[in-house]
């Protein structure tokens, strides 16, 4: 059995206040969450909810209004090099060749680009030789397998993953699904996944964490029973097909968001 790396993720009564020109807006409440080690987690609930707010202050990127977050015993302030993010877009600069790209994180933090994990990153999601090539000269599919290594480059303890193939068509869907499976089992990474799609929650998590309309709190954890390499066939079967609809009734049959409150 493989032996897994890395440090716990601990969310601690996470809440995140929004002030707008109508009021406040209370987007997390509370939420506690603990991520092991090599865990692969899901987190899906109603539009708003405040799931990607919850992955952007992991990440670093939004400060909470209260409660906090650690990797370990250290505490999650800003950028983290142990945090890696997959965006809903791969966000490529265009002037920049995918090898480029890649090697842009490791150029902002100062470091010299780990060239041959890049290139065993580029063959392993089937870019090898595609290094050279322009974001323009790539399809939707290929840029975020682009985006997948420039997340992996620098080995981080965590990856973050925020709607990242939600904008591709189903097939390619399925596909990037399976890649990414088969990269964790190699890597046991510690994987957080926002997702609309409640079969892509399924299919690759190994626990579904599923939030409250907002303000957005934790209102169940649902175990993922699949064993593991999980074929594209077993969303065909009763059981997945049973899991996935008991999930989407436990969010469509919550109660309305929140209005923001009106400051004083």
């Amino acid at each position: 059995m493989q032996r897994i790396k890395g440090k716990a993720l601990n969310i601690r009564g996470a809440t995140k206040t929004y002030r707008t020109q109508s009021g406040e807006v209370l987007a997390l409440k509370d939420v506690d969450l603990t991520v092991r080690p090599g865990e692969f987690i899901s987190v899906v609930g109603p539009s708003g909810c405040g799931k990607t707010t919850l992955l952007w202050s992991v990440a670093g990127l939004h400060k909470l209004t209260s409660g906090a977050i650690a990797l370990g015993e250290e505490w999650i302030t800003g950028p983290h090099p142990s945090i890696g993010m997959m965006f809903q877009e791969a966000n490529l600069l265009p002037w920049r060749t995918i090898r480029k790209n890649i090697e842009l994180p490791f150029e902002v933090r100062g470091h010299r680009p780990d060239t041959a994990r890049i290139d065993m990153f580029l063959q392993r999601v089937g870019l090898g030789g595609f290094g050279d090539k322009m974001p323009r000269e790539l399809s939707g599919g290929m840029q975020q397998r682009a985006s997948i290594v420039r997340a992996l480059a620098s080995d981080p303890t965590v990856l973050l993953m925020d709607e990242p193939f939600g904008a591709l068509d189903a097939f390619t869907r399925d596909e990037m699904n399976k890649l990414v499976e088969e990269i964790w089992l190699e890597s046991r990474k510690t994987v957080i996944l926002i997702t609309h799609s409640i079969a892509e929650a399924v299919f690759l998590a190994d626990k579904v964490y599923i939030m409250s309309a907002r303000p957005g709190q934790i209102a169940r954890v649902v175990d993922i029973p699949f064993a593991r390499p999980r074929p594209l066939e077993l969303m065909e079967t009763r059981e997945f097909f049973e899991l996935v609809n008991m999930i989407k009734h436990d969010i469509q049959h919550q109660p309305p968001a929140r209005p923001a409150v009106a400051t004083a």
